[in-house]
């Protein structure tokens, strides 16, 4: 942890920020390794503070060693930062703007009327993209859960079964294999549904002849995993055949495209192309792929917008798909870590014939 403020300090000193007010659970977790729901950091160029109430001063305490615990009594969380910032006239203040309300910012303004505001959003991000060593054994270890829970729900993949049953499945099965929770709203989308990108499990009883997408993934420890797998119930017609090598063809030539150095907006501009070249270009709308970590949709995004430059330690997805209204459609992902070279494939569940189930 003690490293991860170093390196946040060292970007606030080049953007002449004095104190940075982190209110993004996920960030307050990154920076402290808390675990409760109430609390937030105040982080100086040479102190840290945690904020918080009675219900977690003994946890604070054990989980947040080098960081100075102020109990917030019966007044507002904020007013209590006037305590630690009341003689810090012509100092900046950054504050997280996607996790603070408008009430809360005019809440500040006016307690802290010598020491200037200003939005902050993204410090702390930027650090989240490149996992360091504590990190990537958490994210491969949820990946693993993921892959096992893939292999296991296969076992229940039949004509009849509902896409709620399969999907209530999956979660029971990662929770037993350590998982938290769920890292989103599982999507199970069987048949004509599998047009839906993002197709969340239904009541729909899977047929013979669908196709069936699966996207979910686990929390372990706080992080993520996220996997696409598509299957076909019984034999698959040529249409379902082409399409899904279609999909293949983009998600190799994507990972294929992955390594430290190249813009994000490049690998999607690779698996792109495959899919628009084969004449279903309009079909695949969403972005390439996207980071993983505390959160299941962070920086980097890879799209055609996005021209950050991949580093080694990062943690991608790389998903296209093809989705066709009133027929299915197909999705294939993965998630990698970035190496100097290439990439490495986290996510190991089969993909590369069409499973007929």
């Amino acid at each position: 942890m003690n490293q991860r403020v170093k390196r946040l300090r060292e970007q606030m000193f080049q953007q002449d920020v004095s104190y940075l007010l982190i209110t993004d659970p996920k960030n307050r977790f990154y920076l402290s390794g808390f675990t409760g729901s109430t609390g937030v950091l105040l982080i100086g160029l040479e102190e840290c503070f945690f904020l918080t109430d009675f219900r977690y001063i003994e946890q604070v305490k054990e989980q947040c060693p080098g960081y100075k615990l102020i109990k917030v009594e019966q007044q507002s969380l904020f007013a209590s930062l006037t305590q630690v910032l009341k003689g810090s006239k012509g100092d900046t203040l950054s504050f997280e703007e996607n996790h603070l309300t408008v009430k809360e910012y005019l809440e500040l303004k006016d307690m802290l009327p010598g020491v200037a505001l200003q939005p902050g959003s993204g410090l702390v991000e930027d650090l989240r993209m490149i996992k360091d060593s504590a990190e990537i054994p958490i994210i491969r270890q949820a990946m693993t859960i993921g892959d096992k829970a893939f292999q296991h729900i296969l076992g229940f993949i039949k004509t009849g079964i509902s896409e709620k049953e399969l999907a209530l499945e999956l979660e029971f099965f990662m929770r037993k294999q350590g998982a938290s929770g769920i890292a989103f709203d599982t999507i199970m989308a069987s048949g004509p549904r599998s047009a839906l990108p993002h197709g969340v499990a239904s009541e729909r009883k899977l047929q013979r002849g669908d196709f069936l997408t699966m996207d979910f993934g686990a929390i372990y420890q706080g992080y993520h995993s996220d996997m696409t797998r598509t299957v076909v119930l019984g034999e698959s017609t040529n249409k379902q055949d082409e399409i899904y090598k279609i999909v293949l063809e983009a998600q190799l030539a994507g990972l294929a495209a992955v390594k430290a150095g190249v813009p994000a907006r490049e690998v999607d501009e690779t698996s792109r192309w495959v899919i628009t070249e084969r004449g279903y270009g309009e079909y695949f709308g969403h972005g390439t792929g996207h980071g993983v970590g505390l959160a299941i949709h962070e920086r980097p995004r890879v799209n055609t917008k996005d021209d950050t430059i991949l580093q080694p330690g990062m943690v991608i997805t790389i998903e296209p798909g093809i989705y066709l209204p009133d027929w299915g459609g197909v999705r294939i992902e993965d998630s990698v870590l970035v190496t100097e070279q290439g990439c490495e494939i986290l996510t190991s569940s089969p993909k590369l014939e069409l499973l007929k189930l």
